[in-house]
């Protein structure tokens, strides 16, 4: 029989492990280890709003805050004034209830009317009494005023002008 060992191949010699192939994994490998592990910049923490004080408002002290020139938006539901800037969509100027903005938005919710007639003409005059309202229309002005209550924070109160609460205002 023949010698079998010359016929098994010679061993083969190992690779190196330092190649150009190996050297870019390792540092493409280290470099996402890096990134991983690196420490992040805080988080920035959004500014707080400015802090809001309970005031007493007048129809004509209320009318600025109608959204415009930067200014937050209020409007009045049975006396108390309501900050619905968050809602400017909605409330602020080109939404669908901006009419209301700045306003006494009573009569117009009890009634369910956008409309600028539902609105008190004379800001100086006495405030809405509703007097006239139905049972079903005081039913509806709570069911928002509910709401509101809900969803936006109370600023102040809607006084007549002249009143004693209007002239402290003044004075303070």
């Amino acid at each position: 029989m023949a010698d079998n060992s010359s016929s098994v191949p010679p061993a083969t010699e190992a690779a190196p492990l330092i190649t150009p192939i190996n050297l870019i994994l390792l540092s493409l490998f280290g470099y996402l280890i890096y990134l991983r592990l690196k420490p992040r910049a805080p988080p920035a923490l959004p500014r707080a709003p400015p802090p809001t004080v309970f005031r007493t408002f007048t129809p004509p002290t209320l009318l600025p805050y109608d959204g415009l020139n930067n200014m937050p938006v209020y409007f009045a539901v049975r006396g108390k004034v309501f900050d619905v800037s968050s809602g400017r969509n909605f409330y602020g100027p080109g939404g669908p209830y901006h009419n209301f903005a700045g306003r006494d938005a009573t009569r117009g919710l009890a009634c369910g009317s956008f409309d600028e007639d539902m609105l008190t003409k004379d800001l100086e005059g006495p405030l809405d009494t509703l007097s006239d309202l139905g049972p079903d229309e005081m039913e509806s002005l709570r069911g928002w005023e509910e709401r509101f209550n809900e969803k936006y924070l109370v600023v102040g109160k809607l006084v007549p002008v002249g009143s004693e609460e209007a002239k402290d205002a003044e004075k303070a």
